[in-house]
């Protein structure tokens, strides 16, 4: 399909600022051309107007949970342990393969009309992730949450996880591409580890996992081990594949300076952490260090919702508290840890993350229209600190379109919403 977006403004990278106005087109999967102040002419099957809009790169959530979406409003107002392992995971013990597969839906719709085209997910029963998303449309890094704290578990929870790297890697034309995630340092044993790592070398996949998200987690693992969480994984070789490394509140100095120096990636995931009170990821230093950061909301059962417009803003405005810097990540850097940072987080830095001639098109359209995004000095300030995701109505990946004039094109958000009622009803 050849695609013409006329006359938008566009961010091709944040870098580089705003283009006022351009035509932008898309022949098949891949932006084919970006012309300043318009002018392509030619066939097109579809010409999109883009006045009063501003075409950016896709959001990228760099880390979540999709099927807790179940678990809006299930456990709120807890501290992490108490969250986790009083409400959470014995409700999870209950969890059906149906119950996956349509919350994944749910969260993806919800994803999609909030600017989202690609994401990091480690969860349960992952072919049914897989599957939602694969009819979804959007791109995903996907992996299924290895719990093992005694070698005894460590054989089947390995096993599970390595079929479905090989089944799905690659799939939905790849669109799907696959990880392996031990959940955590502190639900994982060291055999577990080792065994993770080498098996994601030799399969080529990256390590997705969480990383110091609370203070008590993290001084309860240095009083059992003598170290880090990051120290531990490091002496165990961990870090000699790509890591995705989620939460990132509570680290030392020498903890950022082993994830800057096995390029590892920080996902912050400011709602959920507030939430849960485990406190605000060092995003500006970790970015002074050289490490990745990229954005992510965490599961909805505890950030709420699946809306990376607000945790945009909100890793501008938290950046700027925990370093007392009204300079900290500026606008243009917290755009930039919203998309291109997170298609390097996902190891897809080369291919999408960026609007640019022979990248994939993965982009989304906001409408500038609103009272809250005028009179429009700073389109980019604009995006990050005013708009909402009630702004964006147009979504692309692989250059096809998901969300157009508000409409969601790949799903029945109606028949998927009642079906989520309906099965929500067994966890009251």
């Amino acid at each position: 399909m050849r695609i013409l977006i006329r006359g938008a403004a566009v961010i091709r990278r944040p870098e580089e600022g705003v283009i006022p106005k351009a035509d932008v087109a898309i022949e098949g999967r891949r932006y084919a051309a970006v012309v300043e102040g318009g002018g392509i002419e030619g066939g097109f099957d579809r010409v999109i107007d883009g006045e009063g809009k501003l075409l950016i790169p896709g959001l990228v959530n760099a880390h979540t949970h999709l099927a807790m979406t179940l678990f809006r409003g299930f456990a709120d107002d807890l501290p992490l342990m108490s969250w986790l392992e009083d409400r959470i995971w014995p409700a999870e013990k209950e969890l059906t393969a149906q119950d996956v597969y349509w919350f994944s839906l749910l969260g993806l719709g919800e994803m999609i009309r909030s600017g989202t085209t690609a994401f990091a997910d480690m969860y349960f029963f992952m072919e049914e992730v897989a599957a939602a998303v694969e009819e979804a449309g959007l791109r995903a890094l996907l992996s299924y949450g290895i719990i093992a704290p005694t070698p005894a578990q460590a054989e089947s929870e390995l096993k599970r996880a390595e079929g479905f790297v090989r089944g799905w890697d690659g799939r939905a034309e790849g669109r799907i591409r696959a990880a392996l995630s031990p959940h955590a340092p502190y639900t994982c044993g060291p055999e577990v580890w080792k065994e993770a790592a080498a098996l994601a070398k030799e399969l080529r996949v990256p390590i997705h996992t969480h990383l110091a998200e609370t203070k008590e987690e993290v001084d309860r693992f240095v009083a059992e081990h003598g170290k880090t969480p990051a120290l531990w994984l490091e002496e165990l070789g961990v870090f000699a594949v790509p890591v995705i490394a989620a939460h990132c509140v509570h680290l030392s100095e020498k903890d950022m300076e082993i994830l800057a120096a096995h390029s590892a990636s920080a996902v912050h995931c400011p709602s959920s952490n507030a939430k849960l009170a485990c406190g605000i990821a060092p995003v500006a230093e970790l970015l002074s260090l050289g490490v990745n950061v990229a954005l992510g909301t965490d599961g909805a059962g505890s950030a709420g919702d699946l809306d990376m417009m607000e945790e945009m803003r909100l890793a501008a405005l938290f950046a700027k508290l925990k370093a007392g810097d009204p300079e900290a990540l500026p606008a243009p850097q917290a755009l930039a840890v919203a998309t291109w940072r997170g298609a390097q987080a996902l190891g897809q830095g080369k291919e999408w993350g960026t609007i640019e001639e022979g990248r994939r098109a993965d982009g989304v359209l906001v409408s500038l229209k609103g009272a809250h995004l005028c009179p429009g000095h700073s389109p980019i300030s604009d995006l990050v600190y005013a708009a909402h995701a009630s702004d964006v109505v147009g979504v692309f990946v692989d250059g096809r379109p998901l969300l157009l004039d508000g409409e969601l094109l790949t799903l029945d958000e109606e028949a998927v919403k009642a079906k989520c009622r309906e099965l929500a009803r067994r966890f009251r």
